[in-house]
């Protein structure tokens, strides 16, 4: 499977037309699969809850577009921020597992290729930082 344009053009125009403005390319065959490995494509506006996962690490590289990925602490407050944009030499992170995260897409035709360990298990609600409940706000 050649990784190109073309391919990420698709995904990208199938993040427009969703509701959500993302949208999965899974490149791993089944979500029990050993390892997830994705193309992400994110468009400005998409809203991703501060998150973590507690099981695995998880990586970003930053195929195109830019993005903001911050990290936070148990209390919501903001500890780091990495700017990613490969045309200044940003190409990823590394979220170790645990760490609560989240990103902010600041280009149309963002996408990030992104790999973690499998199964798949969706965020359950302790996994999910609600600003203003988790930090006594």
């Amino acid at each position: 499977m050649l990784i190109d344009k073309e391919l990420l053009d698709q995904v990208s125009a199938r993040a427009k037309a969703s509701e959500r403005l993302r949208m999965n390319y899974n490149l791993h065959e089944a979500l029990d699969s050993k390892a997830q490995r994705l193309f992400n494509a994110l468009e400005p506006g998409t809203l991703l809850p501060i998150h973590r996962h507690l099981n695995t690490d998880e990586t970003y590289i930053l195929m195109r577009g830019r993005i903001s990925v911050m990290f936070y602490d148990d209390n919501g407050v903001e500890v780091d921020r990495f700017d990613l944009n490969p045309n200044e030499g940003n190409y990823g992170v590394h979220i170790p597992k645990g760490q609560w995260h989240t990103l902010d897409v600041l280009e149309s035709n963002t996408v990030i290729f992104e790999v973690k360990d499998g199964p798949y298990t969706p965020l359950a609600s302790e996994d999910i930082m609600i600003i203003g409940k988790n930090n006594g706000e």
